[in-house]
C-alpha cells in the first residue's frame, strides 16, 4: 500500500503556518484566475476558459424526451421525484445546488470590501474567491445549456433564505469561517460524487458526458482550493467544531434539495466528508489546484 501524500484537511495548523499559507495562496490566485474583472465579477483566464467551451459547444445526441419535466421542477419540486427519470434529477439537482451558491455569493459580494478597498491579503483573496463562484455558476449554466436547457432563469430562493444569505457574510469571523469552511468541503464532496454519476447517466452520451465533466473540473479545482483557503482562517478549536458540523450541515443542506437523497447516498457523503484528505483526487486536478502545507505528508 502506497504512502498517503496528504493529510486530513482537519490536521492540526499553527498561526504562523497559516499567515504563510495565506500569502502562498494569493500567489496562487494570481497565476491561476488572472486578473480580476470587478465590473463583471469575473476573472480573464477563467472568461477564456468559459468562451473556449462556448465556441467549441457538444450536444446531445438524442435531445431530452421531456424538457418541460425540468423546467417545471428546476426551481421547486412539482412532481413526485420517484416518477422523474435520472437525467432530468441530476439537471435539476445541479440547478438547485448552484443556485445556492449564486445566492450566497450575490449576498457576500456587496458585503466584502472591493479590491480598492481591501486592505489585507484575506480580504484580497476573499475578493478573488468570489469572483470565481460566479465563474462557477457560468459554468453551470453551461452544463444546462449543453443538456438544451436554454431557458434557465436564476431565481432568488425565499424572501427568510435570502436574508440569511445576506447576513451571513457580515458575521464575525468566529461565527462565519467555520460553517463557511464546511460548506466549501460540502461543494468538494458533491461534486466528486457527481463527476461518478455522469458516468452512469450518460453512458450513452459519451460527447455530453465528457463536456460536463471537463466544465466541472473547472469548478471542481477551484473548490479544492476554496476548501485549503477557508480551513486555513480556522484555529484548534474551530477546526474541531468543524468535524462535528460536517453532519448536521450536509444532512439540513441536501434536504433541502430532494433530488440529492433520489440520486446520491447521503450518508457515504457524510463519512467522506469527515475523511477528506485530497488522495482520492485525481493528479491532474491537484496540479492545477492548491493545497496547504501542512496537510501536506
Amino acid at each position: 500500500m502506497r504512502p498517503s501524500k496528504y493529510l486530513s484537511i482537519f490536521a492540526p495548523a499553527t498561526q504562523q503556518q497559516r499567515k504563510e499559507n495565506f500569502d502562498n495562496y494569493w500567489a496562487f490566485t494570481q497565476r491561476h484566475g488572472g486578473t480580476l474583472l470587478e465590473d463583471d465579477k469575473d476573472l480573464a483566464k477563467k472568461r477564456n476558459r468559459l468562451k473556449h467551451f462556448q465556441d467549441n459547444p457538444v450536444q446531445l445526441r438524442q435531445p431530452l424526451a421531456d424538457p418541460e419535466a425540468f423546467y417545471r421542477n428546476y426551481i421547486e419540486i412539482q412532481d413526485d421525484p420517484k416518477s422523474l427519470d435520472r437525467m432530468t434529477l441530476m439537471l435539476t439537482g445541479i440547478y438547485k445546488f448552484a443556485r445556492h451558491e449564486w445566492v450566497g455569493i450575490k449576498g457576500a459580494w456587496d458585503a466584502v470590501p472591493d479590491m480598492a478597498n481591501s486592505h489585507t491579503v484575506e480580504d484580497k483573496i476573499s475578493r478573488v474567491h468570489l469572483a470565481e463562484e460566479f465563474c462557477h455558476v457560468r459554468l453551470f449554466d453551461e452544463m444546462l445549456r449543453t443538456c438544451g436547457l436554454d431557458k434557465v432563469e436564476w431565481v432568488p430562493l425565499g424572501p427568510i433564505k435570502e436574508k440569511i444569505y445576506e447576513q451571513f457574510p457580515k458575521l464575525p469571523g468566529f461565527l462565519m469561517d467555520t460553517p463557511a469552511f464546511v460548506t466549501e468541503l460540502m461543494g468538494v464532496t458533491f461534486y466528486c460524487h457527481l463527476y461518478r454519476l455522469f458516468d452512469e447517466v450518460l453512458a450513452d452520451e459519451p460527447e455530453v458526458r465528457d463536456r460536463l465533466k471537463e466544465l466541472l473540473d473547472e469548478i471542481t479545482i477551484d473548490e479544492v482550493a476554496h476548501v485549503g483557503q477557508r480551513r486555513n482562517f480556522i484555529g484548534p478549536i474551530g477546526i474541531k467544531v468543524s468535524k462535528w458540523l460536517v453532519k448536521p450541515f450536509y444532512t439540513l443542506f441536501f434536504n433541502d434539495i430532494p433530488e440529492v437523497g433520489h440520486l446520491f447516498n447521503v450518508e457515504q457523503m457524510i463519512r467522506d466528508g469527515i475523511a477528506f484528505d485530497f488522495n482520492k483526487l485525481p493528479e491532474y486536478m491537484i496540479e492545477r489546484s492548491w493545497i496547504p502545507s501542512y496537510c501536506k505528508a
